[in-house]
């Protein structure tokens, strides 16, 4: 038979029937004990539980009985702790001894101990949870390269498993059905699940993880741009106060997309003013990556060892791509060194007309690039920036995102700005320390001054929103 033993942790009689237990258990072959403590403050329901379901009747902590695994049924109940003493002495001529302080403290290491346990448990618990992430507009073709990419590990590690949800209209509910088969039919080992949802109300519970992929379809001579701002910020009027509501306090907000990505992370903070500041980024990745990719092809060099390439400002607007700090590894030419060893960018292109002309005159070329690619660089760059906030970047390197401005690099305060950042322990910080000439001072205030002009005609178009209905997200 086995004795099981409960009690609560701190209980000074549950701790000197425990020990005798033990005693018996090493010396007797056929004596096996099984142990079950509460919390204090949990003992006196789970009592009242375990007598219901058994039949017992029975007020006092430890509660003590016989499994009679042979035979089936319910418990033999053998009372407390001094029915306890009286059938060992019975059965075996053995009691206890114990003196009551050595019982009081026993008891409170019991207490300790299972405060650390329950902790642990908590902790093992949460490793298990899986990371809930919600993606709008998601029958967008960058949401479609983006789920493998978030469900292989890579991102958030190879122990963290992670739930998708799919938000979009009613429009697209096919559509997104067939992206959950094709997902479940991938059988991802970390992808607990995937589901579509077209209800808005329903949007963001539980989420942990919110990327906005929600994109207007810009075409200056048929709207004016002051009708498309409107258009984004009744976008976000709709998510931000559903993210305040549904989702958890410390979610995470990514702005990406092809359009107004600042002013979309923006607005999410306007709307929604619990949402953290910190907790909500505009994703300049893909600018950042397709000018890596421009100068490589020039150096005639992999992609992957240029470094810190920085983009400032509007990300889907006006911005500047930044040379001065950039540097190259593994670049061959006639100074050799380590892998790790950098050569600065500027020194290496001796063509510095094309440096002014072709590449910085490209910028427009380069952003209809991105802009109209069919979603891979939109989605690894997403990938590359939640796997940053999750893990921290490389160290050393500069990592360019849109950020709620404080004053930094003189830029003015309350506009969402690409800058230099670095990720760590969860966090991101700007790289203030980072030098910059009066040429490029002189571009971020005008840079600022277009999305200055963005936010204004925003909050100027807040007094004549048109709210959507309960059920419905306009694309």
């Amino acid at each position: 038979c086995v004795a099981v033993f409960t009690g609560k942790a701190n209980c000074p009689y549950y701790a000197k029937a425990e020990l005798l237990a033990d005693y018996l258990q090493a010396n007797l072959p056929d004596f096996s004990v099984h142990k079950i403590t509460q919390h204090p403050d949990k003992w006196e329901q789970w009592l009242h539980d375990i007598c219901e379901t058994n039949g017992w009747e029975h007020r006092r902590s430890p509660i003590i009985w016989r499994e009679l695994l042979d035979r089936g049924g319910r418990g033999l109940l053998l009372g407390g702790v001094n029915d306890f003493l009286e059938y060992a002495q019975h059965c075996y001529g053995i009691t206890s001894k114990m003196l009551s302080e050595e019982m009081l403290d026993i008891a409170e290491e019991n207490l300790q101990a299972h405060i650390e346990n329950e902790k642990e448990e908590e902790e093992i618990k949460s490793l298990i949870k899986p990371l809930q992430i919600w993606i709008t507009s998601a029958s967008a073709p960058i949401c479609y390269h983006l789920i493998p990419l978030l469900a292989n590990g890579e991102v958030f590690g190879m122990t963290t498993e992670i739930s998708i949800h799919l938000l979009d209209t009613d429009q697209f509910k096919e559509v997104l059905c067939g992206i959950v088969m094709e997902a479940e039919d991938m059988a991802f080992p970390l992808l607990r699940s995937i589901s579509e949802h077209t209800v808005i109300d329903e949007a963001f519970i539980e989420a942990d993880i919110i990327i906005i992929l929600d994109d207007v379809l810009l075409n200056l001579e048929v709207q004016s741009l002051e009708n498309y701002i409107r258009e984004v910020s009744e976008i976000c009027q709709v998510y931000a106060p559903l993210i305040e509501k549904n989702a958890k306090s410390e979610v995470r907000v990514i702005s990406s997309g092809k359009t107004f990505v600042n002013l979309k992370a923006m607005m999410i903070m306007i709307y929604g003013p619990s949402i953290k500041p910190e907790n909500v980024i505009a994703v300049a990745t893909s600018w950042e990556l397709a000018a890596k990719a421009m100068l490589a092809r020039k150096l005639n060099m992999n992609t992957s060892g240029v470094k810190d390439v920085i983009v400032w400002g509007n990300i889907t607007g006006c911005n500047y791509i930044d040379l001065s700090h950039a540097k190259l590894y593994g670049y061959d030419c006639a100074i050799w060194g380590p892998a790790n060893f950098p050569r600065p960018l500027l020194n290496m292109i001796y063509d510095s007309a094309w440096i002014h002309s072709e590449f910085l005159s490209a910028q427009s070329s380069l952003s209809s690039r991105v802009c109209h690619c069919v979603g891979m660089l939109p989605a690894h760059a997403v990938a590359t920036a939640l796997k940053y906030w999750s893990h921290g970047s490389p160290p050393g390197e500069i990592v360019s995102v849109g950020i709620l401005t404080e004053g930094q690099f003189c830029v003015p305060k309350g506009i969402v700005f690409s800058m230099p950042v670095r990720f760590q322990n969860g966090n991101w910080e700007v790289m203030t320390e980072l030098e910059i000439n009066e040429t490029t001072q002189e571009l971020l205030g005008r840079l600022a001054h277009e999305l200055i002009q963005e936010k204004l005609i925003a909050l100027k178009e807040i007094k004549e929103m048109r709210p959507y209905g309960a059920d419905e997200i306009t694309s």
